[in-house]
């Protein structure tokens, strides 16, 4: 019982310890402009657990009123790449800001369209992806509590809290209305309470 509450307590101390400042808003502006003003996409990518919660953030702002998509960075390589438009914006997801993947896509999505933004969501800021991100989404590169310090465990829980913070920003932008809401859930329990709530 010590050891579970040693980890939810290690978990708690993570995520209190995500660094706050400018750069959400600066995120959130990227978004609105490429998205809503300029009927783009959020194209988000990531390997591996990084990846799986890369699939919830898209699935996430689009049930939200943000149209997203997940690629797969080694996909991209192999056609995918032709997901990208000149108005989109990439959310690239890596924890050491290292990942080869991720670090390819962002020359071959250049090479596409030398201009597109890019938004990085990262444990590190000595990373590349850091570097070449023009937003840098910071998770605090919080220790794993995974006992060998290697399996995603504390860092995957900061990326979606971080991935949560941008889609209840990113809604209050948009001033997103359970009536919207209720047109993007048709069936199951959410999309009935989103309905009787908006009508």
């Amino acid at each position: 019982m010590d050891e579970i509450k040693h980890i939810i307590a290690k978990e708690i101390e993570a995520l209190s310890s995500i660094p706050v400042n400018d750069s959400y808003q600066q995120a959130v502006d990227l978004i609105v402009d490429a998205v809503h003003n300029n009927k783009g996409k959020v194209i988000i990518s990531g390997m591996g657990k990084a990846g799986q919660i890369g699939i919830n953030i898209a699935t996430t702002l689009s049930s939200t009123g943000t149209p997203a998509i997940f690629m797969h960075p080694s996909e991209a390589q192999h056609g995918d790449l032709g997901m990208i438009q000149e108005n989109d914006v990439l959310m690239l997801i890596s924890n050491s800001g290292k990942t080869r993947e991720i670090i390819e896509l962002e020359y071959l999505a250049k090479r596409l369209y030398p201009t597109i933004k890019i938004i990085g969501l990262t444990g590190s800021l000595s990373g590349e992806l850091a570097q070449f991100s023009d937003v840098t989404l910071f998770t605090g590169g919080p220790k794993e509590v995974c006992p060998l310090g290697l399996t995603p465990t504390t860092s995957t829980t900061t990326m979606t809290v971080v991935g949560d913070i941008l889609v209840v920003l990113l809604m209050k932008a948009i001033s997103f209305t359970k009536e919207e809401y209720a047109k993007r859930h048709h069936s199951g329990y959410l999309g009935q309470k989103a309905r009787n709530e908006a009508s």
